[in-house]
């Protein structure tokens, strides 16, 4: 186990939790989700102090602007996904799409963004990101993830599809994102989840989900308030 999976490795007995808490585990996530980049940029950082390994140099400062690039689009992703949601500010489906795009590219899952040109408040920009991720992850030997939105009798429906050879989420995201208490299993796996339901429900909308073999999908319905079309 390393250092990064001890840290999230925590048992959580009697939820649902407090806002201490939830501030806790969204916490333990981000700090879990920075130690990778920043690792390797010291890692980088060391081979340019080595005097024997400056052969690696173009290495090393390669290896630094990834992972520092890694980091600023943790920090641009993680201030929407978790983010007050209570400002008045709104998004583009393209700045929405960046976002997402800046932690899955180059992964092994194709992320297929329908989203039209259109604004989303901070609590719909919150949790379609959220979805997008999700939905991503849940193909960790790769595959196809397709996320859509439409609006359609007052409502905002935010779509993700996942297809691939073993598409399917860990038992602690499903609990997460079916709003309910972790009695057992990693923290770490379920507080995205979990933080996704909640942000639909506190939104006044619900989060559906359903899972087969090969195929999961996700569903969250908002009231569409404050969002639509792009005007040019």
């Amino acid at each position: 186990m390393t250092v990064s999976d001890a840290f999230l490795d925590l048992f959580v007995a009697d939820l649902p939790v407090d806002g201490a808490e939830l501030a806790a585990f969204i916490a333990a996530k981000l700090c879990h989700d920075f130690i990778s980049p920043a690792g390797a940029v010291m890692s980088g950082l060391d081979l340019l102090d080595d005097p024997s390994a400056q052969d690696m140099r173009d290495d090393a400062l390669g290896l630094i602007r990834q992972s520092a690039a890694k980091m600023v689009a943790l920090v641009h992703f993680a201030r929407v996904a978790f983010g007050a949601a209570t400002s008045s500010e709104q998004f583009s489906g393209a700045e929405l799409h960046g976002l997402v795009a800046g932690l899955t590219d180059g992964g092994r899952a194709s992320l297929d963004w329908r989203v039209g040109e259109e604004t989303f408040t901070k609590i719909q920009a919150r949790a379609l990101i959220n979805l997008a991720y999700l939905t991503v992850s849940a193909l960790p030997m790769g595959g196809a993830a397709v996320v859509t939105a439409r609006r359609e009798g007052g409502q905002l429906f935010l779509i993700g599809s996942a297809e691939g050879a073993r598409a399917r989420l860990k038992p602690e995201a499903v609990v997460g994102l079916r709003g309910e208490r972790l009695t057992e299993g990693l923290a770490g796996q379920w507080i995205q989840p979990y933080w996704l339901w909640l942000t639909a429900r506190d939104a006044g909308g619900r989060l559906d989900l359903a899972a087969e073999e090969g195929r999961v999908a996700l569903m969250a319905r908002l009231p569409d308030a404050g969002g639509g079309p792009t005007l040019g």
